[in-house]
């Protein structure tokens, strides 16, 4: 059974002007909390109870038929309000895919200019490290020689037919002519453990007010939703119309505008969705071997590079074996619980790079250390995939392309100060944290066999040199994940009341 959309309240009869599409109804106008009912529902979990997947990408030629299919996803676009039965949709937009569906310029403009710009620019490729062999050139979707990627459909499902027929369903929607799946990039059950065979998406930010008014949380509202405050107490930027552009009330009130204005923003956020192949048998080569050399057990190699034991058990919490009786322990700090020098989790390894959580300036080990690391936080989506079909249409994949990898997908409202932060100052650093020629083990962006791995150890500690590079960048892009109402805004298309003054 398709999830059902919330009911919307009794839409307001405005005359002559433009009829809300069936069913939107005005926004509230009160500004206050957080409307579930208009949140993707993405944002709020990554489907665990859906263990499959396919994600679908498509190319927008016909601005009208493009609309016309976008406005026919809406009653099957799953919201947080509506994050139950056998199926879930979420719909994802490129900057070029909402020009292509008409987006007024005026409010194209207002979007990030790492949105605006794209994942593959010369410039943004050499910030992310997607150089080489990982330059968007080579990539199997999204790059500059693949077909234009306008429109990212999230597919998920209870069982495997159940996934097959929800598939077919939003295909039968694709019109004849003006819009192409050009990319599907299946996935597989969702398990416990990621291809490594270490438990993935543990540390997730807990955020303020995302399953409620007044629900805890230590990361700011605004850090995954525009239109809301962020850890800087203001407002994100985003694309804010004229009331006059919105004649059926269809977005919220923007409060922190300087005229009256709605905010396309509102409820919204950006996805970042990367593709990534995963030679698991050079990870666990290269572990068995400095096992050899070190005389620690191949486990604990490998442990020490993703920053966990394969439980999920922090090396923090348990240094020397994997505590597998005991539940997971994600409230732990590394420089308040002892591990200052990275004696248990080294500093280098993946797992303490992606989330240093008070182990950075300023004063590391304080609250302030806390305070900044959650400014960079992501809201993590991925699932794991066995074949990338589209690489092997184009027959340029080679036998490790062609197995097991990842599709990153993370939720983040600034792309700058999260996702590409992250990326670039934390992940690619070979000098993070003060250490020296030493990128992230698993997911930073290195010259293959280039990069060491310091291993911290008392009296004297190793240096795993020559460190592969295990993960290659396949494809990916920067999506718009607009909330519900601006969904309908977006499929309703220009009309003459509605034109944005530049």
């Amino acid at each position: 059974m398709a999830p059902t959309r919330s009911a919307a309240p009794p839409r307001v009869d405005r005359g002559a002007r433009r009829p809300a599409p069936p069913g939107a109804g005005p926004a509230p106008r009160s500004g206050r909390g957080v409307d579930r009912a208009d949140v993707q529902g993405i944002v709020g979990s990554g489907y665990g109870r859906l263990p499959e997947a396919l994600f679908l990408g498509l190319r927008v030629d016909d601005c009208a038929a493009g609309r016309a299919f976008l406005a026919g996803l809406l009653r099957l676009v799953t919201s947080m309000a509506a994050d139950h039965g056998t199926r879930a949709l979420n719909v994802a937009l490129s900057h070029c895919g909402l020009a292509q569906l008409e987006l007024p310029q005026a409010a194209l403009d207002q979007f990030s200019l790492e949105f605006a710009g794209g994942m593959t620019t010369p410039t943004r490729s050499a910030f992310l490290g997607d150089e080489g062999e990982h330059a968007p050139s080579t990539w199997a979707w999204g790059g500059p020689t693949n077909p234009r990627v306008d429109v990212l459909l999230l597919l998920y499902a209870a069982s495997d037919p159940e996934l097959r027929a929800h598939t077919e369903a939003v295909r039968r929607l694709v019109p004849a002519d003006g819009v192409e799946e050009v990319v599907t990039l299946p996935t597989t059950t969702l398990a416990q453990r990621d291809h490594l065979g270490f438990a993935d998406g543990i540390s997730q930010p807990s955020v303020a007010g995302l399953h409620g008014e007044g629900a805890d949380g230590d990361v700011a509202l605004g850090e995954f939703l525009l239109g809301y405050p962020n850890a800087y107490g203001t407002r994100t930027g985003r694309p804010l119309l004229p009331v006059a552009a919105d004649p059926g009330q269809l977005l919220f009130p923007a409060p922190d505008a300087e005229t009256p204005s709605v905010d396309l923003g509102r409820n919204g956020t950006y996805l970042v969705a990367r593709t990534f192949a995963l030679d698991v048998t050079a990870f666990w080569d290269h572990a068995h071997h400095w096992a050899a050399r070190t005389g620690l057990p191949a486990e604990q190699v490998a442990a020490k590079m993703v920053g966990r034991w394969p439980s999920g058990t922090s090396l923090t919490v348990s240094p020397d074996r994997d505590d597998r009786a005991h539940p997971v322990d994600n409230a732990f700090r590394y420089h308040r619980d002892g591990d200052a020098l990275g004696l248990g989790c080294p500093i280098a390894a993946h797992a303490r790079r992606a989330n240093p959580r008070d182990s950075l300036d300023p004063r590391p080990g304080s609250e302030a250390s806390v305070q900044v690391n959650d400014r960079h936080r992501l809201l993590r989506r991925g699932r794991q995939y066995d074949v990338l079909p589209c690489d092997q249409d184009a027959g340029n994949g080679t036998e490790a392309d062609a197995g097991r990898g990842l599709h990153f997908l993370c939720v983040n409202a600034n792309l700058s100060r999260q996702f590409e932060f992250v990326q670039h100052t934390w992940l690619n650093n070979p000098a993070f944290a003060g250490l020296q020629d030493s990128p992230d083990p698993i997911a930073g962006a290195h010259a293959p066999d280039s990069g060491v791995f310091p291993l911290p150890a008392d009296p004297v500690r190793h240096r795993l040199l020559d460190l592969p590079r295990f993960m290659r960048v396949r494809g990916g892009g920067y999506f718009f994940l607009p909330g519900v109402r601006a969904l309908r805004y977006i499929a309703s298309g220009p009309s003459a009341d509605r034109e944005v003054p530049r």
